[in-house]
């Protein structure tokens, strides 16, 4: 899929881990790579090195490569990579609307945005869901049904903290763990795997869009998904971050709650994912027509 910014201008930056999954689930020898990668045991050392002052020799490398703008964020000595990971971005420079009528990005992200019908199916993380699959609940997925789903991609150059789009009452929350398991990968080359990644969301009576859903798409392997454990929530504060890993954060809306901008659907339409940053304006509230 073609990245673009609003301006309609394509956009490389930030891919190249994007890539190394693809090669890494298509093909034999990494399909191999991964069913070690993703056991417990090995994921759980990659997660303490991560997190270990050892990893900290990664940080400037990775910086350059994905030509990350630091003065974005706090200045400041990192432990190890997965504190550089989770870093915070300096207060204002994600600033948005307090307008109620205006829907905001949760994530800098790459967005996509569909309308959901009865067959919908959704790629994320290089996996089809149905609606349904990817709550694990039909009967909520029902619920969406002419509503809209939106699917902010997150690449390892994206700040990857992530806040709430409108203020609210959270009335539950449901953790799915993740699935990875491979068919016969030296006889079957086309449907070699069954994979889904950790999942959480968060079902929210907004103020402004009605009763939503914010989900969060962890990374198959060290990624982590840590929310902050909230009653109510604000328009613009932090709901979580991730840590080390691509992700993703989906926002499920229902039919006749919100008008998303013309170029996002177009770029959709065209195969096309617009960069958007956190608390930018990527819509508005859906409101009926007074006779």
């Amino acid at each position: 899929m073609i990245v673009v910014d609003r301006l309609g201008n394509v956009i490389t930056k930030g891919e190249n881990q994007n890539n190394l999954l693809k090669k890494l689930y298509g093909t034999f020898l990494g399909r191999c790579v991964l069913k070690v990668l993703v056991c417990r045991f090995v994921s759980n050392i990659g997660g303490w090195y991560m997190n270990s002052s050892l990893s900290k020799s990664r940080i400037e490398g990775f910086i350059k490569a994905n030509e990350i703008d630091m003065s974005q964020y706090e200045q400041r000595e990192y432990a190890s990579y997965n504190d550089f990971f989770t870093r915070k971005i300096i207060d204002g420079k994600r600033p948005f609307l307090v307008d109620d009528n205006v829907l905001i990005s949760p994530a800098d992200s790459k967005l996509t945005c569909y309308k959901i019908g009865l067959d919908s199916h959704f790629t994320i993380k290089d996996t089809v869901y149905s609606l349904a699959d990817l709550l694990d609940d039909e009967k909520l997925a029902n619920e969406y049904l002419n509503g809209y789903c939106m699917i902010f991609r997150l690449t390892v150059d994206d700040y990857h903290r992530y806040s709430f789009i409108d203020d609210g009452k959270i009335i539950k929350s449901k953790y799915i763990p993740g699935i990875f398991h491979t068919v016969n990968p030296i006889a079957n080359d086309y449907y070699p795997i069954y994979k889904q990644n950790s999942r959480n969301y968060t079902i929210i009576d907004s103020k402004n869009f009605g009763m939503m859903i914010q989900m969060e798409v962890g990374a198959m392997m060290v990624g982590k998904i840590v929310n902050h454990n909230k009653k109510y929530c604000l328009k613009g504060e932090e709901k979580g971050y991730f840590e080390f890993g691509g992700s993703t954060v989906i926002i499920l809306l229902k039919e006749n709650q919100v008008v998303i901008d013309n170029d996002i659907i177009e770029n959709t339409n065209k195969n096309k994912e617009t960069v958007v940053k956190l608390g930018e304006t990527i819509g508005r509230k859906y409101l009926k027509e007074v006779k």
